[in-house]
């Protein structure tokens, strides 16, 4: 068969599967994120029906999809917010990052993987999907409650820490030099400490150079503005994905909101290839294996980021339901792990069983935390039920 309509059968069989498994996770209430693995791994190395001819056109789409995703989280968040959530979680930011990204380096270091493995595997525990909390919070109609600005504050500590991390991880994976390291890290902090001055100095410029009242030319330039910074990035060693957030973060305004509406369709096709590529990229073989390692770690994990939520609502004066909402709201990893992940296995200085790990962590998380978002509030209601047994008071005689 010709390698055209090879391709074109492959590819269309993987996207008529794919609406089948967001139908299905549609169904039962839960996001489309671990479905999307699993169909990677159905169709990859080692599965059920493995498919060769879609794999180069699904790689560059996958690319495609790390980059919408961050541009439409960078348009979620003007410079201002980003500032002034940093002021206000600053604190709760070091919790969640010294309690969550530890558990996934130890796990590294124990398995005798390496500090560069431990420096994935903290990353990959470290950050919490903010597509997916915020998904939950907006189904369950909590986006008014108290709690939910300290969960978006500490989001958005989170996102901007992937600013940094993410250059760094790139440097290492690269085998750069300390002095060569130092210099990504710096040109990445310069670039992010630029593009918040222009965002706030002259975001409504940047969004004016950017907008136009034609679809066409306005999803043209957007893209197009997109891929350039995003390569650009990639050519400066700081990552493609944290160019694109940036981007997002300068357009402010109706020009954001116009943007997200007009790109949130494409964000969810290739964001879905994407998940479905880092699937096909693992053999489903290798996952038994480390099923042990990444229960444990979602074990602890889910409890240190409960932990997080529970600690900075309480600062902000909210009651223990609220708390109980704010820490599960956290729990879900998704797509910032993958995108770790595919890092680290598409650098080749890392040991293949990362990706198997990773899979199955955020496989495990992906479900785990939407239902316990959703369980949370019933759960207090019928704990508070219960009075608190105090000291045993002494009959007098």
């Amino acid at each position: 068969m010709h390698t055209t309509a090879l391709t074109l059968i492959e590819l269309g069989a993987i996207l008529l599967f794919l609406g089948v498994l967001g139908r299905l996770a549609g169904r039962i209430g839960l996001s489309p994120i671990p479905l999307y693995l699993l169909g990677g791994l159905f169709f990859g190395q080692g599965g059920f029906l493995e498919l060769d001819g879609v794999m180069e056109f699904s790689e560059v789409a996958g690319e495609i999809g790390v980059i919408l995703l961050l541009l439409l989280l960078g348009l979620e968040y003007t410079a201002k917010e980003l500032v002034t959530g940093m002021r206000q979680s600053w604190m709760a930011g070091i919790v969640d990052l010294v309690l969550n990204f530890t558990p996934g380096a130890l796990v590294a270091v124990i398995l005798g993987w390496g500090p560069v493995a431990a420096l994935v595997m903290g990353g990959v525990t470290y950050i919490s999907s903010s597509g997916i909390a915020a998904k939950v919070m907006s189904d369950l109609g909590r986006l008014g409650n108290r709690e939910t600005p300290t969960v978006l504050a500490i989001l958005v500590f989170e996102d901007l820490a992937m600013a940094v991390y993410l250059p760094v991880l790139t440097a290492v994976l690269a085998g750069l030099s300390f002095a060569g390291g130092l210099g990504t890290v710096g040109v990445s902090l310069l670039v992010v400490t630029l593009v918040l001055v222009v965002a706030l100095r002259w975001g409504n410029a940047v969004s004016a150079v950017v907008d136009s009242k034609d679809r066409e030319v306005f999803l043209l330039t957007l893209i197009g503005a997109a891929l350039l910074v995003a390569g650009v990035a990639s050519a400066l060693q700081v990552s493609a994905a944290v160019g694109a957030f940036l981007l997002g973060i300068a357009i402010s305004g109706a020009t954001a909101e116009n943007a997200a509406r007009l790109l949130e369709p494409l964000r969810d096709l290739f964001a879905a290839i994407f998940f479905v590529v880092f699937g096909l990229n693992t053999d489903p073989a290798s996952i038994p294996p480390v099923l042990g390692v990444a229960l444990l770690l979602a074990l602890v994990t889910t409890a240190t980021k409960i932990a997080t939520g529970w600690w900075a609502a309480r600062r902000q004066g909210i009651g223990r339901l609220g708390r109980a909402r704010a820490g599960t709201a956290l729990v879900a990893r998704g797509e910032f792990s993958i995108v770790i992940a595919g890092l680290a296995v598409a650098s080749g200085s890392v040991i293949p069983e990362i990706a198997a790990l990773a899979t199955t962590y955020v496989l495990i998380m992906a479900v785990l935390g939407p239902v316990l978002a959703r369980i949370a509030e019933p759960a207090m209601e019928l704990l508070e039920r219960f009075p608190r047994r105090g000291p045993r008071a002494v009959p007098v005689a």
